[in-house]
């Protein structure tokens, strides 16, 4: 991984999706006077795999598409930042933009940025305007309080099938954190049915199996985890590598002086609150698993970097040659880019 990084934009978060003109768009937290807004990502005409050049602009489309003076009146969620992006997804010329209430910790013995729900807008003007009304705000609650979309190509170009799937960072306790959860779940929706959530379901078996040995189910008491890092799993994106035929996903967990878990907002006061943090980099056959670590870096971030994904278009033809956005933060609190290079053996574990 190169250890150059390139910095643009502003803020945190950064889901990333590629839509149908030919630009990217993410969602992004804490920035530019707003909890959450919605940027275009372009390429200029240099190629960031030859040295070139990164040739990577961004704009701000819309500064507040959620007003948290609206939106965070609950007495369980943040009442000015209590509003963030979680997945963002470009479908059939829509943005379908994932939103998430949280709060930033109500439990002293482990204090995580808690999801509390999330529900879905929309835009089909590429982010200038929203439809805020698409689904209820109380879409996706409990465990479901934090979907990513599973990206694939351009516009959602060369998807496996007619679904659409979500990942959900889960811990132990049944709630859904930002930072140092236990776990994942996989949902599943039809393409033209992402608004309906009577429509979706869950994977309840076949983890790590072949799509004809998985089983699912709408809203199942007992979903089926496709990855498991006990106090160490982020809000965790998954891509579709189409050169490797594989999915990638990365996942970040913060870490105390002594390398145990210690979630971001745990003592103190930001941004001294704020240490180091760990990238783990996995692949997978399928979209629930099984999950092989191939890189592991316990000193990612100096004051804890976060949200790592790879844009679908950033990847080259062979899918061996990759950018790497996340976000940045205290002395680098930006979306930040670094090339990675992947050399094809054996998984780290």
């Amino acid at each position: 991984m190169d250890r150059y990084r390139c910095h643009r934009g502003d803020g945190d978060m950064w889901p990333i999706t590629w839509a149908d003109d030919d630009h990217l768009y993410g969602g992004a937290g804490d920035n530019s006077g707003s909890p959450m807004n919605v940027w275009r990502i372009s390429n200029g005409p240099s190629d960031v795999f030859i040295g070139t050049g990164w040739g990577v602009t961004v704009k701000v489309m819309n500064n507040l598409p959620v007003d948290p003076a609206i939106y965070c009146r609950r007495p369980d969620v943040h009442p000015r930042t209590g509003v963030k992006p979680a997945g963002i997804l470009s479908v059939g010329g829509r943005l379908y933009l994932a939103v998430e209430l949280h709060n930033y910790g109500d439990n002293p013995s482990f204090n995580r940025q808690h999801n509390v729900c999330a529900w879905i807008i929309t835009s089909d003007d590429h982010g200038v305007t929203w439809n805020l009304d698409a689904t209820p705000m109380d879409f996706f609650t409990g465990r479901f309080s934090s979907p990513h979309f599973v990206q694939f190509g351009r516009d959602y170009d060369g998807a496996r099938d007619d679904f659409v799937y979500a990942t959900f960072p889960v811990a132990d306790d049944g709630c859904s954190y930002w930072e140092n959860g236990d776990a994942l779940f996989i949902g599943r929706v039809g393409v033209d049915r992402i608004l309906d959530r009577e429509s979706w379901e869950f994977l309840v078996d076949g983890a790590g199996l072949p799509e004809k040995e998985t089983k699912w189910a709408g809203n199942p008491d007992q979903p089926q985890e496709i990855f498991r890092y006990p106090l160490m799993t982020g809000e965790n994106h998954v891509t579709f590598n189409r050169g490797l035929g594989r999915y990638l996903m990365g996942n970040y967990g913060f870490l105390d002086p002594e390398g145990n878990p210690r979630p971001y907002h745990s003592t103190g006061q930001w941004p001294y609150s704020a240490l180091r943090s760990q990238l783990t980099l996995f692949e997978a056959p399928e979209p629930w698993g099984p999950w092989h670590c191939f890189h592991i870096d316990d000193d990612w971030g100096t004051y804890g970097d976060y949200q790592p994904v790879f844009p679908t278009k950033w990847m080259s033809a062979d899918g061996t040659q990759l950018l790497l956005a996340s976000s940045g933060s205290f002395d680098d609190y930006n979306l930040t880019l670094q090339r990675v290079d992947l050399v094809l053996g054996d998984p780290v574990g």
